[in-house]
């Protein structure tokens, strides 16, 4: 069945899964994002310094990227419900041995397997609106995932902050555990794998060797490379910002307190989730998807270089860049939205896939890298790092970042009118 084809009452079946699949994924926004908060009282209680905060948050993503390719293969063989019930399944058992580590080894572990678990989760509804929408609707429903996905970011800043304060952060990961169990229950009653009539219903499941050379088909796609030079520097430069060092940052340079520096990351997360609502639509606007990533991109690393270039500004000023690069993050989405063009129906989950493991790779090895920078620096008296050692690591990212961009200049652009009418040829 064509996307024109289908009913109303598919549209708004396909919906509900989206909608679904999204408050899902807001478990893994939390724990992804919780040690921008409560790194710090990481640090303290487990008497770890910033190399080993790194290496914990980098472990979440490294988790993340190495079930990327395999979740691909488990999506195209059997299907987004059984796939994301059984990872979501994997991530409370994760959530359960961080939030009981008594010691910084088991707490990686945990980690570790919560980012396996939460792996699937953009990759599952990637899936499902390409299979359930049209492609021209595939950045904004994807925009929307995000943005809801967002909320739990969202309460990983000022929410956690305070919750830490009053009950201490293992009880309110154990809520979060709680809600990841019920998560997954939810996505085996509601989510389907595609409408009725669509060919992934009827498909003869690949044997193995057809799902290597498949992978091959999709490795060896020459509009992929530059994609994934930006995919993984993209992301990776901004969440080290906004999900691991920003907050410390505020504190141990411009004297925020706990609630101030997390009331911030609010900021930048709510700006986030509008500036996803605003970039959603913008590829069927502009008929573009490559200049709309790289534009927001250039804005991204110029805002990482004020906080870098300027010695000792006035708070306002790293507040400010925070929170619009906040806003600007979202064009990140564009990158993805661009890549799966690229690719046709039945390797969806394997090209998705590969695309995501090169951002969550980019985030786990920066993560450990910039963790590596600031150690190099001595701390003061008291433990903080200084100034000097936060506009190194910000000055690198700028840079890298740039050099991300010129390569991914090289990149053909897969306009949204074009992809359509390609797809209605393939339909006809």
């Amino acid at each position: 069945m064509q996307p024109s084809e289908r009913s109303p009452s598919i549209y708004r079946r396909g919906l509900i899964i989206v909608a679904t699949l999204a408050t899902a994924y807001m478990a893994s926004h939390f724990f992804r994002a919780s040690n921008v908060t409560i790194g710090l009282d990481l640090m303290r209680d487990l008497s770890i310094g910033p190399e080993a905060l790194g290496a914990l948050t980098g472990a979440f993503f490294f988790g993340f990227a190495a079930m990327q390719i395999p979740c691909g293969f488990f999506f195209d063989h059997f299907g987004p419900r059984r796939t994301v019930t059984g990872m979501l399944i994997l991530a409370t058992v994760g959530g359960i041995i961080f939030t009981m580590a008594p010691s910084w080894p088991i707490l990686l572990t945990g980690r570790v397997l919560l980012g396996a678990g939460f792996g699937v989760m953009l990759i599952g509804s990637m899936v499902v609106i390409t299979r359930w929408f049209p492609p021209d609707r595939f950045s904004t429903l994807t925009s929307i995932v995000l943005s809801v996905g967002l909320l739990g970011n969202l309460i990983a800043t000022t929410p956690l902050a305070w919750a830490s304060e009053v009950t201490g952060w293992r009880a309110v990961f154990g809520a979060a555990v709680l809600f990841t169990a019920i998560a997954a229950v939810a996505v085996w009653i509601v989510v389907r794998d595609a409408p009725p009539g669509h060919p992934f219903l009827e498909r003869k499941p690949e044997a193995v060797g057809e799902m290597l050379r498949g992978l091959m088909e999709v490795l060896r796609n020459p509009w992929l490379r530059p994609i994934l030079a930006l995919n993984f520097f993209n992301y990776a430069c901004t969440f080290t910002v906004q999900g691991l060092w920003g907050g410390a940052f505020l504190r141990e340079v411009h004297g925020l307190s706990p609630i101030a520096a997390g009331n911030v990351l609010l900021a930048a997360v709510v700006a986030y989730q509008l500036g996803m609502l605003v970039f959603g639509p913008l590829d069927r606007v502009f008929d573009t998807r490559k200049w709309i990533a790289m534009s927001g991109t250039l804005v991204i690393a110029g805002l990482i270089a004020v906080l870098a270039i300027p010695a000792s500004p006035p708070a306002w000023i790293p507040i400010a860049a925070i929170v619009a690069m906040g806003f600007f993050s979202a064009s990140s989405t564009m990158v993805m939205t661009h890549g799966r063009g690229i690719f046709p129906d039945r390797l969806i989950g394997r090209g998705i896939s590969t695309m995501n493991t090169s951002v969550m790779l980019g985030v786990a090895c920066m993560q450990t890298v910039s963790g590596m920078i600031l150690g190099m620096f001595e701390p003061l008296p008291g433990g903080a790092r200084a100034e000097i050692a936060y506009r190194s690591l910000f000055g690198f990212l700028a840079v890298i970042l740039l050099v991300a961009v010129a390569v991914y200049s090289r990149s053909q652009d897969i306009k949204p009118s074009q992809e359509m009418r390609m797809r209605e040829k393939a339909g006809a």
